[in-house]
């Protein structure tokens, strides 16, 4: 009796395909920092201010993201950093 035909395997492509799905599934699940340019930042900030997320400090000129307690005299790097925080958070819950 022979071994199985090498032509039949088809074991290899579907190895392929299923690395392939998977980096499909994380490269959607990340958020995209990229495309926060100045007006989605300060937009952004003006709502987690609101909803008392990030508190401004104006004697010292910076603003507090209140759950991780991070300071940033930068409304962009707040606003990417939130992002990001915000989907770890969201990932690691989805995780749980």
């Amino acid at each position: 009796m022979t071994g199985p035909d090498i032509r039949d395997d088809t074991t290899d492509d579907h190895e392929r395909f299923e690395t392939k799905l998977v980096a499909q599934d994380r490269d959607a699940a990340r958020v995209s920092t990229a495309d926060v340019d100045e007006t989605t930042a300060q937009r952004l900030v003006s709502e987690l201010v609101d909803s008392n997320v990030v508190t401004p400090v104006p004697n010292e000129r910076v603003l507090v993201h209140e759950p991780s307690d991070e300071a940033f005299n930068s409304i962009h790097q707040l606003a990417v950093f939130h992002r990001g925080w915000t989907a770890a958070r969201d990932a690691d819950e989805g995780g749980e």
